[in-house]
């Protein structure tokens, strides 16, 4: 039987109900990384509206892992406990929910997007960030953060931190973790050559820069319950083609290292470690084509992201074996109810929340 947006999707123990899944997107709006009212609303307001996965937004494993003072974090019990009762909720509502760990590297210690995305100095409540080698992020909006290059230690104390951030989401109930590998972000930094020049065993060739992500994707792996699945989003692409920089033909041969690692589904998405990245134009679905390279390369699932704006669009994504997973963003943002209109859209019959009940279509 051919596959649809509507056939449920089962990782290791967990039955996801539909091939939809709300995109991490950070909201800016934690306090002291602590989660609010407005993560509760937000995040449950999607599992009401019937995606199969809600994705938290990057949830920094240390303070220094954040990449503004508005990000949502989970360093600690309390932080955690934070988020207990909205995963409640949206289990309730029966969405599996995801946990995105994340550590901002170069790219910490900046204002929200809505105050310009602005490095905040040291002495005005940012923070020194760390990064494979030294070199600061060359934010056009302001001098740049002073960065660390990271020591031994620095490496060991960022793998406990993931171990730790991880094992606090299970405890409070997330049923999926993903190891944020993308966007120009600590993990990303090791892997691309234009922020990375370590001499070291973790720096220089691929195997070695490749080293310090696969390791805290197995440090995430051991501690997660085997019954349930780990996630890891990519950059398929740095976007650079005039240097030395990550491509589509190193994340061919990075995914099946991450299978290998424990990665059960791949997040594919692009770009975000320079501000010179020649993005081609971001039509409909266009990194779709990055996700079908990923999945010739890898036995593990897919899942595509960029421009995926319709039901329509969502479904042939599934249908066509293309990707296992939609992953919508931005069109969450517009319409938290999503999946129950493509589901009146593609002729599905899906169960609606008896409170809505009355508002169903018909």
């Amino acid at each position: 039987m051919t596959e649809s947006l509507f056939t449920p999707l089962a990782l290791r123990d967990i039955d996801i109900p539909n091939r939809v899944m709300v995109s991490p997107m950070c909201q800016y709006s934690a306090e002291d990384g602590f989660a609010t009212e407005w993560h509760r609303v937000h995040l449950g307001s999607r599992a009401v509206g019937g995606a199969g996965i809600v994705m938290t937004e990057a949830t920094a494993v240390s303070p220094a892992g954040r990449i503004s003072p508005g990000d949502l974090g989970i360093w600690s019990d309390d932080h955690a406990d934070a988020l207990e009762e909205t995963v409640t909720f949206m289990r309730d509502r029966g969405t599996v929910p995801g946990i995105q760990l994340a550590h901002a590297g170069r790219k910490g210690s900046v204002t929200p997007p809505w105050d310009g995305g602005t490095p905040i100095p040291v002495d005005e409540g940012g923070w020194e960030v760390l990064a494979p080698s030294a070199d600061p992020y060359p934010h056009p909006e302001g001098d740049p953060v002073p960065t660390q290059a990271m020591t031994r230690d620095d490496m060991d104390r960022v793998k406990a931190q993931f171990r730790l951030a991880a094992e606090r989401a299970h405890e409070v109930g997330f049923q999926i973790a993903e190891v944020h590998l993308a966007h120009g972000y600590l993990l990303h930094e090791f892997l691309s050559p234009v922020t990375n020049d370590r001499d070291d065993e973790y720096g220089g060739s691929f195997e070695n820069r490749a080293r310090f992500p696969l390791e805290v994707v197995e440090t995430v792996r051991d501690v997660w319950p085997d019954e349930l699945p780990v996630f890891v989003r990519i950059s398929a692409t740095d976007w650079l083609p005039d240097r030395p920089s990550w491509d589509l033909d190193g994340s061919a041969q990075l995914v099946p290292l991450l299978a290998d690692a424990g990665a059960d589904l791949i997040d594919v998405s692009s770009g975000g470690i320079h501000p010179d990245q020649q993005v081609p134009e971001s039509g409909p679905g266009y990194q779709i084509p990055y996700a079908e390279r990923v999945a010739d390369a890898t036995d593990a699932a897919v899942g595509a992201v960029g421009g995926i704006t319709t039901p329509e669009q969502a479904d042939q994504l599934i249908r066509n074996g293309r990707a296992d997973l939609a992953i919508l963003g931005r069109e969450h943002l517009r319409n938290p109810y999503f999946t129950l209109e493509a589901a009146h859209e593609l002729g599905v019959d899906v169960e609606w929340p008896k409170q809505y009940e009355r508002g169903r279509f018909r």
